[in-house]
């Protein structure tokens, strides 16, 4: 029988997880599929229903309700309990079990770079949900210190908060003042979706340097506007797309228990640009 994922959010269409799975599911033959389900903001619960009735085998979380969703869980890891999100869910007989996959997502291009980040200072941009999972990576990680710049004080200060909790020492900046700072940072990480279709840059890179890493977790375009400038002052680059394509790996992971094809998710992610 088949055997049937998807990915829920709002919006969606955009999403390039039905292709990156369903390459995957065809390269290693197996028996399913995975499509992808708008549940708009504040239907969420009816959403679930729903996706129980057809039997749904698992399904990945996005905007906005990586945060709203634990409410609807019955068990989950330790990285979702850590970063209060979950991006990845197992249906086993009704029954929801939530995973963070952004966690290691997120850590996965850094260590495959062989980059330390024991006792680093970072400049993280945005306090949305990744930023959480962002938080709980470094913590992993054992880096120092982690600046919050938003351009809200508000919703900085509970990531602050979150990031002191984890035993991280954590600050905030807006954003004038991040760019005027982000030389003193090892790396510098935006978890914002400015410069999504290629509009924007989240802060001022004059001060960015050679011994900066940038890390945008915006997807499209590959080359945002971040990147592009931050190319030219120098600085080493971690592109949005590693992590896209780490978490989905992971996630197939978890649902089938084989190992994810990288190079057919990767050929398949990268065509899509």
């Amino acid at each position: 029988m088949t055997k049937t994922y998807a990915v829920i959010g709002d919006p969606i269409d955009h999403s390039f997880s039905p292709a990156l799975h369903n390459t995957a599911f065809l390269f290693l033959g197996l028996d399913c599929t995975y499509i992808a389900y708008r549940i708009p903001k504040g239907e969420l619960e009816a959403g679930i229903e729903a996706l129980k009735k057809i039997g749904i085998s698992g399904f990945n979380v996005t905007i906005p309700h990586k945060v709203d969703m634990m409410k609807f869980l019955d068990d989950m890891d330790e990285e979702c309990k850590m970063a209060g999100a979950t991006n990845t869910v197992v249906n086993n007989d009704g029954k929801l079990k939530g995973y963070n996959t952004d966690v290691d997502g997120f850590l996965d291009p850094i260590i495959k770079r062989k980059i330390d980040c024991k006792d680093s200072d970072v400049l993280l941009i945005g306090a949305g949900g990744a930023a959480r999972a962002i938080i709980v990576g470094f913590s992993k990680q054992k880096a120092r210190k982690i600046t919050i710049a938003n351009r809200t004080r508000e919703r900085a200060d509970e990531l602050i908060k979150f990031a002191r909790n984890l035993g991280l020492e954590s600050d905030y900046l807006n954003l004038e003042q991040a760019g005027e700072n982000a030389n003193k940072y090892k790396f510098v990480v935006n978890a914002t979706s400015i410069g999504l279709k290629g509009i924007g840059c989240p802060i001022s890179t004059e001060n960015i340097n050679i011994d900066t890493i940038v890390y945008d977790i915006v997807y499209t375009p590959v080359e945002t506007p971040l990147i592009e400038q931050s190319k030219k002052q120098g600085a080493s680059i971690i592109y949005g797309w590693e992590m896209l394509l780490a978490q989905a790996m992971k996630s197939f992971e978890i649902w089938t228990g084989r190992q994810a094809p990288y190079e057919a998710m990767k050929l398949t992610l990268l065509g899509r640009f």
